[in-house]
């Protein structure tokens, strides 16, 4: 598989997808996934292993998985919330777990009805249960500001990163904007200083939502300070249901058009990428954003 500069990882089939109500059909989730792939994303969210009562669009993520095995060029990943979903996950097929837990304590009671300690814990626990060679992302939400704490300070979110980090070394620590209240300045400082505190840590991520219209521009902060993988959601679908307020992730194809007009490869095609953006804005119930999907094709 050819390298490029900027790997783009996308999240619509999850968290696109996760805050709609009219359920969509399997096969049509499939449908999407093959789009995806075909316009070159290779490393795509499909999914949640979560309590179907708490999110009932993913009930099927075992079945998306498992479709995954027609798509050789795809290397799928899902989101677990504790140790019950993760060992659900492994079981199910799944070779790249994200493990969320909230910096913020009010959040993360909202998100998976857990204290941060006991999501730790639950953490330790998971990782002790599942071969060691399942890969790991450690997703910290409301790393930057919380819905109901309002703005994080650095040295929480940099407390709980070094103590989940020590119990395993070898995972991407992926920085979540969950509201969208990140600026710039805010991304560059708390990835410097992450960096300066883990300095063995090779594998970083920034997830980053679009709520106040600085998506790309958090992008373009991480990536300046040497940040290589990014979240992002065709046609800017997403909004996380458990936070109240915010909107969308940053769009993938404003992430490729992005880095395309600085010389920066992604490997994917933003021609077949917009087609699939442009059916993806037309979901029932969906929450889009984005600007280049509605520049380029007026």
């Amino acid at each position: 598989m050819i390298p490029h500069e900027v790997e783009i990882v996308e999240v619509g089939l999850r968290d696109g997808f996760q805050g709609i109500g009219p359920f969509i059909p399997t096969e049509t989730k499939i449908h999407f996934l093959a789009e995806l792939a075909q316009a070159g994303l290779r490393r795509i969210e499909v999914g949640s292993f979560v309590s179907p009562k708490a999110l009932p669009q993913m009930q099927d993520t075992a079945d998306v998985l498992g479709s995954c095995n027609r798509f050789p060029t795809v290397q799928p990943q899902v989101l677990v919330p504790n140790e019950k979903w993760g060992k659900a996950a492994v079981q199910a097929g799944a070779r790249r777990l994200v493990f969320v837990v909230s910096v913020s304590e009010a959040h993360n009671q909202n998100n998976v009805k857990r204290s941060s300690e006991e999501s730790v814990e639950e953490y330790k626990r998971l990782l002790l249960a599942i071969p060691p060679d399942i890969d790991i992302r450690l997703a910290l939400a409301t790393s930057f500001d919380c819905p109901f704490e309002g703005r994080i300070p650095i040295e929480r979110t940099l407390q709980l990163m070094e103590r989940m980090m020590r119990v395993r070394l070898d995972v991407e620590i992926c920085l979540s904007d969950t509201t969208g209240r990140a600026d710039p300045a805010h991304v560059a400082e708390l990835f410097l200083a992450a960096k300066e505190r883990l300095p063995t840590a090779t594998r970083w991520a920034l997830h980053a939502h679009d709520t106040f219209g600085v998506g790309t521009a958090n992008v373009h902060s991480a990536y300046k300070v040497g940040v290589r993988s990014f979240d992002a959601s065709f046609a800017g679908l997403g909004g996380c249901p458990f936070a109240p307020g915010a909107t969308g992730n940053v769009a993938t194809e404003d992430l490729v058009w992005m880095f395309e007009r600085m010389g920066v490869s992604s490997g994917i095609d933003i021609e077949k990428l917009l087609d699939v953006a442009g059916k993806g804005a037309a979901i029932p119930g969906g929450t889009t954003g984005g600007r280049i999907r509605k520049a380029l094709r007026r």
